[in-house]
């Protein structure tokens, strides 16, 4: 929110003929940055806030409290209603919806209306609609048409009614499956350390066993366990990192995919046999989801449960790892 702020601030004072404004948009707004183009067409009322660079297309309509970052560009047909703040880089593809009232009625409005955010460098699909307090989380990609219903993760794609986490942008998925298919799992370079472990696997007539040694298997010694399993098809696990915790999953039945971010590089791997065993250490962002309806995931930790270890909002993760490497 400091790039917003800092927007507002040097957008302020800013004249009239720091921007463009086309013959026919009504700009009534003193609050807009030097190069920002606002098109034919277009509203912006008396106390919107536009930074630096942004591009204003053709029927737009921008209400009061709204708050937009630098770079930001608004194809036509949009209208931005009160309590949506948009963030700097951010792309909002033609006709997205949003919204700031989840009961409106006609001639009722509300004392407050419902803050929505959508953060650094995500974009947003045509047509897509965006209900009233959700927060679409850094560089998060909304596919054409998707109903947002809820937030949505850093770098997650979503597409769908209601819209389901299908992906997540700027992952390197191909070489991780060329590998372990090869069962070249050496070569695997994950982000931040972390690794993946080959377990043996042992197969007769009376059927199938695999286990795992500490400090052979286990690169720590497991103080407790948990299992995930039973997840409702598209819902997604994780969601955070830990500041001194390792984990170690595997994926007994089923499958699942992973994603692993240091901050700098992020990667996505499938689970899909007990054989396979993930190991997580701290200071990793790390989600579970395309949980396979029979999938049961073991989680394998080396600490007991300790709130205070768990960090759950991906921009304090940031903070984190960069203060760290600061200290450090």
């Amino acid at each position: 929110m400091q790039q917003i702020k800092s927007a507002i601030s040097s957008t302020s004072n800013k004249l009239a003929q720091d921007y463009f404004k086309h013959s026919h948009a009504l700009v009534e707004s003193h609050h807009i940055g030097s190069g920002t183009r606002i098109w034919a067409f277009a509203h912006i009322l008396p106390q919107a806030k536009i930074g630096q660079d942004c591009n204003i297309c053709d029927h737009v309509f921008i209400e009061n409290d709204v708050v937009i970052g630098d770079r930001v560009t608004i194809k036509c047909g949009v209208q931005v209603w009160d309590g949506v703040t948009i963030e700097d880089d951010v792309f909002v593809g033609p006709n997205v919806t949003f919204t700031n009232d989840i009961f409106p009625r006609s001639k009722q409005t509300p004392e407050k209306f419902l803050q929505t955010v959508i953060r650094k460098g995500a974009s947003i699909g045509a047509n897509a609609t965006i209900l009233a307090g959700v927060t679409i989380s850094s560089h998060a990609m909304i596919g054409a048409g998707a109903v947002v219903t809820k937030d949505v993760p850093p770098h997650a794609i979503v597409v769908g009614n209601p819209a389901k986490i299908m992906g997540y942008a700027n992952t390197q998925q191909q070489a991780l499956k060329t590998s372990i298919k090869q069962n070249n799992l050496e070569n695997l370079v994950f982000p931040g350390q972390a690794k993946l472990f080959e377990l043996p696997l042992i197969k007769d007539l009376r059927g199938m066993l695999s286990f795992g040694e500490i400090n052979k298997h286990l690169p720590f010694t497991p103080l407790r366990y948990f299992l995930v399993f039973d997840v409702p098809s598209g819902e997604v696990r994780g969601e955070h990192a830990h500041k001194h915790l390792h984990q170690f999953l595997v994926c007994i039945k089923g499958s699942c995919s992973v994603t692993l971010d240091d901050g700098k590089t992020a990667k996505e791997i499938k689970l899909s046999s007990p054989s396979q065993g993930l190991h997580i250490p701290p200071r990793i962002w790390s989600v579970q989801y395309k949980y396979t309806s029979d999938a049961i995931l073991l989680v394998l930790a080396s600490d007991t449960y300790q709130p205070e270890d768990y960090i759950r909002s991906y921009d304090e993760f940031l903070q984190f790892i960069h203060s760290n490497s600061i200290s450090s």
